[in-house]
């Protein structure tokens, strides 16, 4: 049993190292561009409409924004390496190597999920002092931060494995990104408060999953928010296990994998 474990654990090792290695070696394109996308964001809206709107809940708009725009980078980026990686690995049909080796599936896919924690992890780590740059960073809360950056990482991380697991070409593992994760990205909150919406649109705006996510992370940082922190991150928990399973599911069904 002992040996089993270990040659998991080698497997595991195997596939994280090469995601790890991966996205550092080009890191130009993987970790450069989101440092200059968001110190853009910071420019217009902290510098120019920042200086404008003045305050929000009772904080300077531009650290009452940095978390989301932290969170902005971290969803992408993780979402983004996954699905590129495992939809390349299926394109080059070198992922039937992985699927008819000893490995468990929980292994293929916590090994990619892995890599997608670490380099969304890193790029919020850039962002941050990116961010810095701007206005004073202050952690309140250290301990719900890093617990709320690495479920959200691992959330978006599955999330970009199941759409790579379904897309057919490349075009598809854009559909998403485009279409359903920039528009609710950009209404979840990160510039502005839901509190200051209508009825209605408050109301709606709580359908949107990543609103939690954001406002756990602003939380950890001002000390606000517009939700429950602790449904937030229980939210992010079972949403994790759930598409988790699904992804195990789907890989021994062998869907989407197998031409």
């Amino acid at each position: 049993m002992k040996e089993l474990y270990r040659s998991w654990l080698i497997s595991f090792y195997t596939i994280f190292s090469k995601e790890l290695k991966r996205f550092l070696r080009i890191w130009l394109q993987t970790l450069f561009p989101p440092a200059i996308t968001m110190a853009l964001y910071f420019v217009i809206f902290g510098g120019v409409i920042g200086s404008r709107v003045g305050t929000m809940e009772g904080h300077d708009y531009v650290s009452y924004i940095a978390p989301g725009i932290i969170m902005m980078s971290i969803i992408t980026n993780s979402y983004n390496n996954v699905v590129s990686s495992f939809f390349g690995a299926k394109f080059q049909r070198h992922i039937e190597e992985m699927l008819v080796s000893p490995t468990p599936n929980g292994v293929i896919l916590a090994g990619y999920v892995c890599g997608g924690i670490c380099r969304g992890a890193l790029v919020g780590i850039i962002v941050t002092a990116v961010a810095g740059c701007f206005t004073d960073i202050y952690i309140q809360h250290v301990g719900i931060a890093i617990t709320v950056v690495i479920l959200t990482a691992a959330l978006f991380a599955i999330c970009g494995f199941i759409n790579a697991i379904f897309a057919k070409k490349f075009d598809d593992i854009s559909v998403i990104p485009t279409f359903i994760l920039a528009p609710l990205t950009y209404l979840g909150g990160i510039f502005y408060s839901v509190n200051l919406l209508p009825p209605f649109w408050k109301d709606l705006s709580h359908v949107n999953p990543i609103l939690y996510m954001v406002n756990a992370l602003r939380y950890s940082f001002i000390g606000v928010s517009d939700v429950n922190i602790y449904f937030s991150i229980g939210m992010m928990i079972v949403s994790i296990v759930v598409l988790f399973f699904i992804c195990l599911i789907c890989m021994h069904r062998s869907v989407g994998l197998r031409g």
